[in-house]
């Protein structure tokens, strides 16, 4: 059995997720080992837009990722590759959506690049709800844990969102009152 190797910031990232996750909005240990782990993946360069177009460009867009997930009409060589994509954009939209509101569209209307929280949330839950779909052979024993990020994903972007301002308040903590 292949033990895995634990990132750095994981212990720092573990204790802030689980008091948000398990502590505050009653979710399961295996979901915040898997979001720690993925707020720590998320951390190392070039991890964030790993998705590249044909040119090895990153793929920045939601859209653009969506439809290269696509096996069918997108450029996805696979129907594993298909799943292996849309588990980076289920992790994708939900680090960005509780971790970056910087980088979400507040305005529905707006023509922008950037994505709207709805956007993303759609997105994200179906990301994950597909790689659920994939529930025989090597991926049987995950697909419950990806079915579960898609029933709660809107928790998992407001436990992040609560984990990110704890981040911040130990990071930044108050000036002293003399």
């Amino acid at each position: 059995m292949q033990v895995q190797q634990s990132h750095p910031l994981e212990p720092f990232f573990q204790q802030a997720v689980r008091n948000s996750y398990e502590g505050r909005l009653g979710l399961g240990p295996e979901i915040t080992g898997y979001v720690s782990r993925m707020l720590c993946d998320f951390s190392e360069p070039d991890s964030l837009f790993r998705l590249r177009d044909a040119k090895n460009r990153p793929i920045e867009r939601l859209d653009e990722m969506v439809k290269a997930s696509d096996p069918i009409h997108g450029t996805a060589r696979s129907f594993i590759a298909e799943r292996t994509i849309r588990k980076y954009i289920g992790d994708y939209t939900l680090f960005l959506a509780g971790m970056c509101p910087e980088a979400i569209e507040p305005d529905p209307n707006a023509n922008s690049s950037r994505p709207t929280l709805s956007e993303l949330i759609r997105v994200g839950k179906e990301s994950y709800h597909i790689v659920s779909q994939f529930n025989v052979f090597e991926y049987e024993k995950e697909a419950s844990l990806y079915a579960q990020l898609s029933s709660v994903f809107e928790h998992c972007v407001l436990g992040l969102a609560i984990a990110r301002r704890d981040l911040w308040r130990t990071l930044n903590p108050p000036a002293p009152v003399y």
